[in-house]
């Protein structure tokens, strides 16, 4: 049997917003680890998000699997609670939520993603993103031409083109990591990795100390960069 992880996370709702629509989740016992950034008013994303957190690992927990399939399933089942909690109750229509995912199947980790909210790994020294956006950026932009600096700053940069709760039928994006020991998955809302580049969340996993103190330097690099979202970082690492 694969060794347990181990995981620290951490929000924080930056440095202009008042309130936090980031929620993450760390379920080491179920090998589950979440993050999701919430959309909507009158704090419909913040529900939007909890909501989507809440159905995920209640689906896992009930299945009792621990495999891509069960991942994306609960993924689809936290999009229909969502869309149905949107359309019944007042004032929280339209919400919804990025959601990031990662569930440990053994020697690999399962990764599912919506929206923008991203899983990277940090291996031999290097940080990827596992995870591709669902924005307007990455599946427009990008096919017209556009060069980075453009995108950097068009005004449909931050526009999804999937969440939770938006609609159906709901694209998934799903990924499979060999996940060792020595191995790093960080796992962030756009708060951290639209304000940090991979170079500098790179240097911030790579150093010294525990994955408290790697989330903390995180969501601080964020906040002195301007903090203009809610930061939230999940670390995990296999013991």
């Amino acid at each position: 049997m694969a060794a347990m992880l181990k995981s620290y996370g951490l929000t924080d709702p930056g440095c202009i917003r008042t309130n936090n629509e980031d929620r993450f989740l760390t379920a080491p016992e179920l090998g589950l680890f979440l993050v999701a950034d919430g959309m909507g008013g009158a704090r419909a994303g913040e529900h939007a998000s909890q909501l989507a957190v809440d159905t995920v690992v209640g689906r896992i927990r009930s299945s009792g699997r621990r495999d891509a399939q069960a991942l994306l399933a609960a993924l689809e089942e936290a999009n229909r609670i969502v869309m149905e909690a949107g359309q019944r109750e007042a004032g929280k229509q339209g919400m919804g939520t990025t959601l990031v995912a990662a569930l440990d199947t053994g020697r690999e980790l399962a990764i599912a993603s919506v929206g923008d909210s991203r899983a990277y790994l940090l291996a031999g020294g290097s940080l990827n993103a596992v995870t591709e956006d669902q924005t307007w950026v990455q599946d427009v932009g990008r096919s017209l031409g556009l060069d980075e600096i453009s995108l950097r700053a068009h005004p449909l940069r931050h526009v999804l083109t999937m969440a939770i709760g938006a609609g159906a039928p709901l694209v998934v994006r799903c990924y499979n990591i060999v996940f060792d020991s020595g191995a790093l998955l960080l796992l962030s809302s756009d708060g951290l990795h639209g304000v940090l580049d991979r170079d500098r969340m790179q240097h911030i996993l790579a150093g010294e100390g525990s994955l408290e103190d790697k989330c903390r330097a995180l969501v601080e690099a964020a906040r002195a960069a301007g903090g203009p979202d809610n930061i939230t970082a999940v670390l995990v690492q296999r013991e």
